[in-house]
Formats: C-alpha cells, structure tokens, sequence
C-alpha cells in the first residue's frame, strides 16, 4: 500500500486525504482508491511486472483508437504500480444487468456490442502483438490451455467418469476447428458485461489485459454468452444483429458459416469459464464462483439443445452426463436477492448430496434412509412422495411424521435465527435411497411449512425428479 501512496504522491504532489482498497475478482491485482480533495483516482499494484506492461501498452492503443479506457496519469519505474483516472462505480452487470433487463439497459448493451468491432479491427491495425501476455495469439497451445483447465479444474472435481482418450480426441477435433476461424484482429479475450463501466451514459472499458490476437467471434460469445447475465436468447439474437451492422465496414460473413461459429465458439467459451468457476469456486471456495456454477451449467445446456456438436460426440455424451449430475433448474430471476431465500432439496445418495451454490459451505441435510421405504413395494414403485397413495402408506405407518416433528424443530429456529440476522440463504436437504419416495416427502413438506409459516422465499427442487417448484418467490 506503501508504495501506491509514494507512487500518487509523485504524480499529485501529495498523499492520499484518504483510501480504500476496492473489492478484487479473479485476479491478484489490488486496486485502491485514492481521494485528494474531491477528486478520485484509482491506483493499482500488480506482482507480475509482463500482465502490467500489456495492460498499460494497450491502454495506449486503445486511446488512440478513440475507445473509452481509463488514462494512464503514472507508472511507477519497474511497472508494478501505475495510477489510473477513476470511472466510478457503475458497472453495466451489477448496476444494470443484475437489476433487470429494462429499456435503459438494453440500449447500453446496444451500445456496447456496437463498439466491439472498432476494439477488434482498429486496436490491431498498429499493435504489436508482441506485448501481449501469456500469449501473443490464439493458438493450439492456448485452445488446450483452456480445455484442459475445463478438463482438470471442473470436469474431475465435479466426480464425472470419463474416457480421457476419447476425451482428447473430441479436444484435438474442436481445437482444428477453432483455428480454422481466423481473422486479423484484437481479441480482448474478457469482453462481458462486468468489465464495462458506464460513465454518463456511455460504456468505458477495463480489463483487457489478457488481450492477443484472435477470432473475433470469441469476444461476440463472451458478451452475449456471460453465464450470469442469463441473457434471454431473443437478447442475444437483437445484439447479433447490432454487431453484424458494426462488423460490416470491416468484415463480411455469409449468415450460416456467422451462426455455425456463434455456436463453435460459444461452446469453447463455456468450456473455459467452467474452468475458471471450476478453479476459483469448486477448488479455491470463492463464494461468487460457486453461485456462478448454475448459470454456466443451464448455459450448456441451451447449447447442447441449439447447435449441432455432431462431430465432437464424446465429448457432448460427457457435457450431457455432466448436465445431469448437476441437476441445475433454470435460475429464477425474480428472487429478491436482499431478502432470505430457503434452498430445500431432495436427492438420492446414490447420486451424492446437493452443492451449496450459494458459497455458504452448505447447510442441513436429513437422512430419510432409516424411514420404512414404500418403494419396496410394486404399487408404489412408479409413484414418489408427491402421490397421496406414497403419503397415505408413510404417514399411516407414522415413522414420517416423528422425523418430521424432528426435521421442524431444527428448521424453525434456524429460520428465525437468519431472518433476525438478516442472512439471505439456507439450504436443506432430504436424503434417501433413489430420491424418489421418502426424501421427496420430507423436502415437500418442510418446503410448504417454512414458505406458510415465515412466508420467506422459498425455492425446492426435487433433483432426481427434475421437479421445481417456487414459494414466495415472484415480486409484485
């Protein structure tokens, strides 16, 4: 911190009135913000001295290509710190985005697609792409960089079975195809809504220091494919439009070769940003990576359903076993974020206990097992614990009801507790053996009983049976 505030002083005249270390992300970068009267700046110290020279040498570029990016007021000798002009603090994802996708926002986004070709076409024109760093260009060894982090960061930690062999084969199939795809541009490679900041009424952008050269439908895909921003597709479709008007002075595609590398490329994309959840979120416990994990799983998903990825057919029977384990129903956006929402599932352990997205850790889990299972007999074989025949063979047999009165007195407390607390999350889970009878049961009735008697927000999921169901959960 020293070091900023020596570094501002240089450039100002003198230190900082005051601070504050403004929250990170993904990266190891720290990032201060620095006031001298009235006036803010942002100062930033990173460890790796190459990642800072990319950043500052782009910014230059980027300036003089006439794109909004924060100026470079001064750099510290050895570039481990630098000083930049502050954009404030409103951010086109979580000032926009994250609230709705109203009017105002949608003509930001407009906005923001329409500049992308000018970054791609115009900031290559002079660079040097030797500055660029890890990597001068999209290549073999940076496709493989990213399917291996998918493979190795996500797909092993999340316990799916696979044929490494005809895994890689699939990998050595898609990595051809994408290097097909070239075109003599600026990859920004971060291009999402979370690294544009709206400075009045005009998107400004940051992070681009993990920018070389590349494809430019990489960047389309990270924009409208950004796995939280859960963009409804007909979005999606209405900024392809914007773009392919903005690529024209630059570039011309026929239609079915401009969707087949939408598509192409928005797999790959997925793959990575699995990756990094994977690293950040499975591995690390970053509580913002691991509640991302949905939305990038029901993202896959989409694609499988939309595109032909026939010629990766390992592959796609893994993504599709992958999708299953996780069992993810379609993110509700009307939940109230600010208020306590109850998570209360049904599983079989078979399968394995449900994940926390939430970052908590995880929260209670009830094992029904021990419970007279009705699924021992053929009448009820077919039926779950939704049916009144399953519920009237458990409740007149009794076991159920005991466990119950058990289940609500942990739950209820629990509640009030992280309501007076002013928590925003508690899960429950009920176990058994095939997630059919029992723990379905279980996870239904404390579901109806919390969202009745604390009218707090409920969301219950019968994962085995692919059965959603919201309590308390649409605004008015």
């Amino acid at each position: 911190m020293e070091v900023i505030f020596q570094l501002f002083e240089q450039y100002s005249g003198a230190r900082p009135t005051q601070h504050r270390v403004l929250a990170g992300s993904g990266s190891n970068r720290v990032y201060y913000r620095l006031w001298q009267g009235d006036n803010t700046y942002i100062g930033v110290y990173g460890a790796d001295v190459k990642e800072n020279h990319a950043f500052l040498e782009l910014s230059k570029q980027f300036a003089c290509c006439g794109v909004a990016v924060p100026k470079v007021l001064h750099i510290s000798d050895n570039e481990q710190c630098y000083i930049l002009s502050d954009l404030g603090d409103e951010s086109l994802f979580f000032d926009h985005i994250a609230k709705g996708y109203n009017e105002q926002t949608v003509a930001l986004l407009h906005k923001t697609i329409a500049q992308l070709p000018r970054i791609q076409f115009e900031v290559a024109k002079q660079l040097d792409f030797s500055i660029c760093y890890p990597q001068a260009a999209f290549d073999k060894r940076t496709v493989y960089w990213d399917l291996n982090y998918f493979k190795y960061e996500f797909l092993k930690p999340s316990g799916i079975e696979f044929n490494e062999a005809l895994l890689e084969d699939d990998f050595d199939t898609l990595c051809n195809h994408l290097l097909a795809v070239d075109s003599p541009t600026f990859m920004y490679r971060d291009f999402q809504s979370r690294n544009v900041m709206i400075v009045q009424g005009e998107p400004h952008f940051i992070d681009y220091q993990g920018g070389r050269k590349g494809p430019f439908y990489y960047d389309l895909v990270s924009f409208i494919y950004q796995a939280k921003a859960n963009m409804p597709k007909e979005l999606r479709e209405s900024l392809i439009k914007t773009y392919k008007q903005a690529l024209q002075p630059y570039y011309l595609t026929d239609d079915t070769t401009f969707s087949q590398n939408i598509g192409l490329f928005a797999l790959f994309r997925t793959l990575q940003v699995l990756g990094a959840y994977g690293f950040r979120g499975l591995i690390e416990q970053k509580a913002h990576f691991i509640a991302s994990i949905p939305f990038a799983i029901n993202q896959l998903k989409q694609l499988l359903a939309e595109n032909n990825y026939s010629a990766y057919p390992y592959l796609v029977e893994v993504l599709h076993a992958m999708v299953e384990k996780y069992h993810t129903a379609t993110i509700q956006p009307c939940i109230d974020t600010n208020k306590l929402c109850v998570d209360v599932f049904s599983f079989s352990y078979k399968k394995g206990i449900p994940t926390d997205y939430s970052g908590n850790g995880g929260g209670f889990v009830f094992d029904c097992r021990a419970i007279h299972n009705p699924g021992r007999y053929e009448p009820y074989k077919k039926q779950t614990g939704l049916d009144q025949e399953v519920i009237d063979f458990l409740e007149e047999d009794g076991e159920i009801l005991t466990f119950m009165e058990h289940v609500y007195g942990v739950a209820d407390p629990a509640v009030e507790r992280y309501l007076k607390r002013g928590f925003t999350h508690l899960q429950f889970s009920f176990g058994c053996t095939g997630g059919q009878h029992r723990s379905v049961y279980g996870a239904q009735h404390l579901a109806e009983h919390l969202a009745q008697k604390f009218g707090v927000q409920v969301r219950l999921q019968h994962r085995e049976q692919k059965i959603t169901q919201l309590f308390n959960c649409t605004k008015p």
